[in-house]
């Protein structure tokens, strides 16, 4: 691989760390809008027993944690071609 390769592998693999940092972060902002919207009702059982449960949240989480997985794989391979190349 040429360095411009190698290179455009580690940003790549950095943006997409970050993308995910972020995505966990919306996350937590959502799940803390939601919840903190809810416990003001007069019925807050939901908030309170978290029942039923709001796939969404965990939808980010695990979309942002496999992003940043994706961009470390990036990061290493990155460095190995770098190293060997």
């Amino acid at each position: 691989m040429s360095q411009g390769d190698v290179s455009a592998l580690l940003v790549i693999g950095g943006v997409f760390i970050l993308l995910g940092i972020a995505v966990i972060i919306w996350d937590r902002a959502e799940k803390k809008g939601y919840f903190s919207s809810i416990s003001h009702h007069t019925d807050t059982r939901e908030y309170l027993e978290a029942w039923p449960p709001r796939p969404q949240f965990g939808a980010l989480k695990i979309g942002g944690w496999i992003t940043i997985t994706i961009g470390l794989a990036m990061l290493v391979l990155g460095f190995v071609f770098r190293r060997i190349g």
